[in-house]
């Protein structure tokens, strides 16, 4: 029976072991031999990421064909309109593709959230806010391209949850063995 390691990805780590010279890496936090991301998650993004040791459970997990909802709390630049939250509630038309229909509701920050390191460039007199976005699909930087095609550019993303899994209370560089 396959196991799974949930991972608190912090910003600036990429979501892989093999090195880049660059960025601290999952070799950095997880000393475990035999365990693969099972998706990716953004050098800039924070969050839960899944690691397996079993390719079967790596394959449901990341098959487009399953569309595990993944949800993300973010923060946004200016305060999301309910006429925005429409728009990716009905999916939003990028360059490239027209998104699935994304559950979207504005939120208070996360309790008990971590401060990033390094910290997100707020401007003096612009102000921000938080919503929470479920997405079914997982294209490249998908939730920053549609909260910016909807007019309000991400300045922090964390993925809370992966279908069944969350981040519960494991800190940013921590995981659980479950």
């Amino acid at each position: 029976m396959g196991r799974i390691l949930l991972f608190n990805k912090p910003f600036g780590v990429i979501s892989q072991f093999s090195r880049d010279g660059m960025h601290p890496t999952l070799a950095d936090y997880i000393p475990l031999p035999g365990f693969y991301p099972a998706g990716r998650l953004d050098t800039d993004s924070e969050g839960l990421l899944l690691l397996t040791d079993d390719g079967k459970i790596q394959h449901r997990i990341t098959d487009p064909k399953h569309k595990l909802p993944k949800t993300y709390w973010v923060q946004v630049e200016g305060l999301a309109t309910e006429e925005a939250l429409e728009k990716l509630r009905s999916g939003v038309s990028l360059s490239d593709f027209t998104t699935l229909p994304a559950e979207a509701a504005l939120i208070e920050e996360p309790k008990d959230l971590w401060p990033r390191d390094p910290p997100v460039r707020f401007r003096k007199h612009i102000p921000t806010c938080w919503m929470e976005l479920t997405i079914r699909e997982g294209k490249n930087r998908q939730v920053r391209r549609m909260t910016a095609a909807v007019g309000f550019p991400t300045l922090r993303l964390i993925r809370c949850r992966i279908g069944e899994w969350s981040l519960d209370d494991i800190s940013p560089g921590s995981w659980h063995l479950i």
